[in-house]
């Protein structure tokens, strides 16, 4: 009999969730809109991702749309790069379509009556195992082509330091890492750390400045440290696809509510009814020792605290 299980519950600020644990670690879906994954912890700790109770509104220009925006909420959803205003802050308020089919558990959205596309996110948890893989899916429902990514964005609630390999194969002459920054990023912003092996971006509630980073992330890995938790996402880059944003496959966004980790599928061409999907794995471990007040910089700790999950 698998260890995995699944129940519907009630979640108190964002209705009806299906709940999926190995007995191990727990995820709650939303049912009532989305796909978003709310919830994702160690069975016996704290949410490691951000949560918006209000569902604060975010975006402008949602006349397209009926005039319903879309909201923070908060956790783990998928998107379409470029980021393009208003077709990416399409909002996901409608009801989710929830199948299962062995120990897969996939989570459909309605089409977007607007951009005609679909996105599903499939969850898979091991059974001995901290971990869990997610298919990200985007069909073209539409009658034409359309460009575009898919884009992972995990929104990790506040408190948390993003890590984020630095790109180390030996070029020779030759530049091997491709840094991109937002007009509103500022290189000597103090939550970031701009090392040899990583960079670190630290989660800041009294800094509201946004600030956001992009880089070809060669190593197909990333990670947040928060609640006596450490989290890490897998995924597989592509040395032949044409990444969004100057070449990003994996990037970072923060302000004075959470942080985020984030990552890009390459560009492709979709026709009428194909679809393109980016794989994630995560891991979860009791790892990173006492919360600080604020975290510190240095490699040397965090090649300590990585060794034993990173080959």
């Amino acid at each position: 009999m698998s260890k995995v299980t699944k129940s519907k519950v009630i979640h108190k600020d964002f209705g009806n969730c299906l709940e999926i644990t190995n007995g191990l670690i727990r995820l709650l879906v939303t049912l009532d809109f989305g796909p978003r994954v709310i919830h994702f912890s160690l069975i016996d700790k704290e949410n490691m991702f951000y949560e918006d109770p209000s569902r604060e509104p975010i975006g402008e220009g949602f006349e397209i749309f009926g005039g319903e925006p879309l909201r923070l909420c908060g956790g783990h959803r998928l998107w379409i790069s470029p980021e393009v205003m208003p077709r990416c802050y399409y909002p996901d308020g409608e009801p989710v379509k929830f199948t299962q089919k062995g120990d897969e558990f996939i989570f459909t959205a309605a089409v977007e009556d607007v951009n005609l596309i679909q996105k599903s996110i499939s969850i898979t948890l091991d059974e001995d195992k901290p971990y869990v893989t997610l298919g990200h899916t985007i069909r073209n429902c539409g009658n034409w082509e359309v460009e575009l990514a898919p884009w992972s964005i995990t929104m990790m609630a506040a408190g948390g330091q993003a890590i984020i390999p630095m790109p180390n194969t030996e070029t020779g002459y030759l530049p091997n890492r491709i840094i991109s920054l937002w007009d509103y990023s500022m290189m000597n912003d103090p939550r970031v750390y701009w090392g040899n092996k990583y960079i670190l971006l630290n989660q800041d509630t009294t800094n509201s400045r946004a600030f956001k980073l992009g880089i070809n992330n060669e190593a197909g890995w990333a990670a947040c440290r928060n609640k006596g938790q450490l989290f890490i996402k897998f995924f597989e880059p592509d040395a032949e696809a044409v990444y969004p944003d100057n070449g990003c496959s994996c990037e970072s966004y923060t302000n004075d509510k959470f942080i985020e980790i984030e990552t890009l599928g390459g560009l492709c061409l979709l026709e009428p009814g194909d679809s393109v999907t980016h794989t994630e794995e995560w891991e979860l471990y009791g790892a990173g020792g006492a919360q600080p007040e604020k975290w510190g910089f240095s490699e040397d700790e965090i090649d300590k605290l990585l060794s034993p999950y990173i080959v």
